[in-house]
């Protein structure tokens, strides 16, 4: 019998590494032990150094700059991907930032262009790369769009401030483009890992205590790692995962039902 996950012969496009302990890792790793081919981005030269061992551990061959703020990078990412594989079978959108003001701030201070670059990075650059992976996954017979939320799109968290907003917004972006994709055979879906200390969960002030929480009130008393976030988003990627569309999938050893 075959691996449930298998993922041999499929391309997926990786975004958001920023070194070792990324949820990017994770996901990175457990989609090319499943055998698919990956291209990998970076957001600028001075980031790439720290991906470096990432890209050399898993063989990858494709990499390449992708800077949302900056559209000409996007697009030159997919039309390499075109020129190279000819389709898109997957991509994993893992980018968010606020001001450190607007993060950790009142939502109602907000500043204007804080919120709109709050909102253009962490959200609708998911958007922007579903609509440029659209033809290539036409080009494979349909595709997989999974992007990463928290739980602080539902529930308020001292200190997330206007990412809040940022997340619940993608998550309303992941149902309405999975209606919008489904008739091409493309899913879309959100994966909502628990806390964990990444290099942009450092910049969230008393981290160390969500985390601490979340040990001590979750039903299985764990944190999750970027395997388990690999683990779920590989299946959500591969046929395995074919009829689940729309959905935020949540991986932080049971904390979001707790009261």
């Amino acid at each position: 019998m075959p691996p449930i996950i298998d993922l041999t012969g499929k391309v997926g496009l990786i975004t958001g590494i920023a070194n070792e302990k990324s949820i990017s890792t994770g996901v990175a790793e457990a989609c090319a032990q499943a055998g698919a081919t990956l291209v990998v981005t970076y957001q600028n030269e001075k980031t790439r150094a720290f991906i470096e061992p990432v890209i050399h551990r898993l063989g990858v061959k494709d990499v390449y700059l992708m800077d949302v703020t900056r559209p000409e990078t996007l697009s030159q990412v997919f039309d390499q991907i075109c020129a190279t594989h000819g389709k898109l079978d997957f991509a994993v959108h893992s980018m968010a930032f606020a001001k450190r003001d607007d993060l950790h701030g009142r939502v109602v201070d907000t500043s204007p262009d804080g919120f709109a670059m709050a909102m253009d990075v962490s959200t609708h650059s998911f958007v922007r790369l579903a609509r440029l992976a659209e033809p290539l996954m036409e080009k494979a017979g349909g595709g997989s769009l999974v992007t990463m939320t928290y739980l602080g799109s539902e529930k308020v968290i001292p200190n997330y401030g206007v990412m809040g907003l940022c997340k619940a917004a993608l998550e309303a972006a992941t149902r309405y483009m999975a209606a919008e994709l489904g008739v091409k055979n493309i899913r879309v879906n959100a994966v909502s890992p628990g806390p964990l200390m990444t290099r942009a969960a450092s910049g969230i002030a008393g981290f160390d205590a969500l985390m601490a929480a979340a040990v001590e009130r979750s039903p299985m008393h764990r944190l999750v790692t970027p395997e388990d976030i690999g683990a779920l988003t590989a299946f959500l990627v591969s046929d395995a995962g074919r009829l689940v569309s729309g959905g935020v999938h949540f991986v932080d050893a049971g904390y979001n039902i707790m009261a």
